[in-house]
């Protein structure tokens, strides 16, 4: 299992079998059980369309690009999905679940074909960054993404 983060792959061209670029991933999104449910992916066509493709559908994450099972992938969120907002919530503060602040969400790592999130990538800021580097926070929990603040339960 291929451990991949959601800055790898917003952006990233997905392609329907056998090979029609169908758009480009800009969102996940989240069931209530913390994992990945699918992605939102983003047509670069003159009438904007973004549309839903399940975690399931997905044949392949390489390198260059996404395979999805067909080209008849297109759906609607399922109504238990939580989708998960990139621009905003990166940047949020990321807090244990003892009430500990951890820094600053800069990414989430997770395995690919599972969809289980394992890690936050957290940091302090632009200069800490440049000084420590980030952080990883390992978690086996699902988040609780709140308004202000997101709780992780953290194991190490």
């Amino acid at each position: 299992m291929t451990l991949r983060t959601f800055s790898q792959l917003i952006g990233m061209p997905v392609y329907c079998h056998p090979g029609k670029n169908i758009g480009i991933i800009s969102d996940f999104c989240f069931a209530d059980d913390g994992h990945i449910s699918g992605m939102i992916v983003h047509q670069r066509a003159f009438l904007k369309k973004s549309f839903f493709i399940s975690l399931q559908k997905v044949m392949a994450f390489g390198s260059e690009g996404i395979i999805v099972s067909d080209g008849n992938c297109e759906q609607k969120p399922p109504k238990h999905s939580v989708r998960f907002v990139h621009d905003s919530v990166f940047g949020k503060m990321v807090l244990s679940d003892t009430g500990d602040a951890l820094g600053l969400l800069h990414d989430v790592c997770f395995l690919e074909k599972m969809g289980t999130i394992i890690a936050y990538e957290t940091t302090d800021g632009f200069f800490s960054e440049l000084t420590e580097g980030k952080r990883l926070v390992r978690s086996e929990q699902p988040p609780s993404l709140g308004e202000d603040a997101i709780i992780v339960s953290v194991y190490e």
